[in-house]
């Protein structure tokens, strides 16, 4: 059985095959309705108030909407490896974590997958549910979500139209992300820490500074400013850019580089001149390839 998609923002609206088995699937992702997986497991390199001592529990799906030209996940987001699984293995992989200890479960790169991952959901699994996207989701999708996830993770990754066209593909990415998150901000309300300080409700925007767009990163962060008070959302400031995918090969040369100390700071510094103060910054340390997990199937 084929379905027509049009479950994210590139509304491709073609046949698009229950499984694998079922066909070739069409469209932007190149995936079927069942999930596809790429890892499963306890994941301690995310903000501290997701990974917090024992983990989060963190299922990598393969496949993407926007294959960002330097994206860290290339080996699965853009090259696909990974194993298709039904929907009651994803639902025994959540239990698996738990058992683990993981503090959450945390579902990376999901947007593609949405209708598989909300029927995951049911039942409701015995931690809270942290929906880790690239922020390029439609709200209609995001509501067949609404009290099924606590925790919503999205990148802003661009301002600008033209950089998000040459490095996504995708020149509608502030728009969309920016109602995506008033979305999630919607469903969730202010952000809660339980406890033991981990985050177990709201919304944790991040923004990745890229070589040469630290003007750009102002803008994501005074949107952010803008929309938002303190104690509302939080917000992570990360570093750890690491030339890969097709900007390693030379497709993007002014991406063929780190961020600089100076790029970094100053935008560090609008960020505390900006008013939000709940989040996280990285450390210059964090920006290697260490940080990258194995998608070797493991967990799956």
């Amino acid at each position: 059985m084929t379905r027509l998609c049009r479950d994210c923002p590139r509304n491709c609206g073609v046949p698009r095959p229950d499984s694998l088995a079922a066909g070739k699937p069409a469209g932007f992702c190149s995936m079927p309705l069942a999930p596809v997986v790429a890892r499963a497991g306890l994941h301690r390199w995310e903000e501290p108030v997701i990974s917090g001592d024992r983990g989060s529990g963190t299922v990598f799906f393969s496949g993407c909407n926007l294959h960002c030209v330097f994206c860290q996940n290339h080996e699965i987001s853009t090259l696909n490896r990974g194993r298709e699984i039904t929907v009651e293995r994803l639902r025994a992989i959540y239990r698996e974590l738990a058992e683990q200890g993981a503090h959450n479960l945390n579902l990376v790169t999901p947007s593609h997958f949405v209708r598989a991952v909300a029927a995951s959901l049911e039942p409701a699994p015995p931690l809270p549910v942290v929906y880790n996207t690239n922020g390029y989701d439609t709200v209609a999708s995001l509501r067949r979500l609404e009290g099924k996830v606590q925790i919503y993770l999205p990148d802003l990754k661009y301002a600008d139209p033209e950089t998000a066209r040459r490095y996504s593909s995708a020149p509608d990415y502030f728009d969309v992300a920016t109602r995506a998150i008033l979305e999630m901000y919607r469903q969730t309300g202010p952000f809660q820490l339980d406890a033991d300080g981990l985050l177990s409700r709201g919304v944790l925007i991040r923004h990745l500074v890229l070589p040469g767009r630290a003007e750009e990163s102002k803008r994501v962060i005074a949107w952010v400013a803008e929309h938002f008070r303190s104690g509302e959302v939080m917000f992570s400031l990360m570093r750890q850019y690491l030339p890969c995918g097709r900007a390693a090969e030379g497709d993007c040369p002014e991406l063929n580089r780190r961020v600089s100390g100076q790029e970094y700071q100053e935008v560090e510094q609008a960020l505390f001149d900006s008013g939000l103060e709940d989040g996280f910054v990285q450390e210059e340390e964090s920006a290697v390839a260490d940080y990258i997990p194995s998608f070797d199937g493991s967990g799956v």
